[in-house]
């Protein structure tokens, strides 16, 4: 499989990264260099943030999806490709569409069987078992023993709102682990608006209630 993130790309680059370019295209192409679609024949090639592409580039991206053809920048001769293509987008595309943002035959060429992922805040189930991972990874990140993660840390990650989705909780672990003495682990959650306004909701008895962020 080949990544590419459609954000990270500059404007003028978006050619050259996909289809590659010839020696000489342009200033700074002192070789021939293959694209990413080149790279990815007779397999898969992953376009994430795929909402990110300039809306007059779809068109040549379309093309490709649906002749399996395209040249190299700077290159007469056409290419042949056989890619399979997952796309992902944190976008409405459909919205987008409707916006005159992105372009309606490639939303529908792209359209075939899409998966709807929801943010993590409308399915607090997975916090526990994605903080578990991303805690096993940070701990190899920073080679250290990993932490523990106790019922009350997973009931803070479980009741917090996550605005900033899974990457959010990543760098939330990422940090506590930097930061764990003698394994234990401490969350610095950002107070939520229900915080912020002063009227946090409480659950529990009076003895022994609980803030549930939202």
């Amino acid at each position: 499989m080949v990544r590419v993130n459609c954000a990270s790309i500059p404007r003028e680059l978006y050619e050259s990264k996909f289809f590659g370019h010839i020696k000489g295209a342009f200033t700074g192409a002192v070789r021939d260099r293959v694209g990413r679609f080149e790279l990815a024949n007779k397999g898969t090639l992953f376009l994430d943030e795929i909402g990110e592409i300039p809306l007059d580039l779809q068109s040549k991206l379309l093309r490709v999806l649906q002749e399996g053809t395209f040249e190299r920048v700077g290159d007469e001769k056409t290419r042949h490709v056989d890619v399979r293509i997952i796309a992902a987008s944190n976008r409405d595309l459909k919205a987008e569409v409707e916006r005159g943002n992105f372009r309606e035959d490639l939303f529908y060429r792209l359209n075939v069987f899409p998966i709807n992922v929801p943010p993590l805040r409308q399915r607090k189930e997975d916090t526990p078992l994605l903080a578990a991972y991303l805690l096993r990874l940070a701990a190899k990140k920073f080679k250290t023993d990993e932490p523990r993660l106790s019922k009350a840390n997973v009931l803070q990650l479980t009741n917090y709102d996550w605005p900033g989705n899974v990457r959010e909780l990543q760098n939330i672990i990422e940090r506590s682990v930097i930061i764990s003495q003698k394994g234990i682990l401490k969350f610095d959650l950002p107070k939520t608006k229900t915080e912020k306004n002063g009227s946090p909701i409480r659950t529990g008895t009076k003895s022994n209630s609980r803030r549930r962020k939202y």
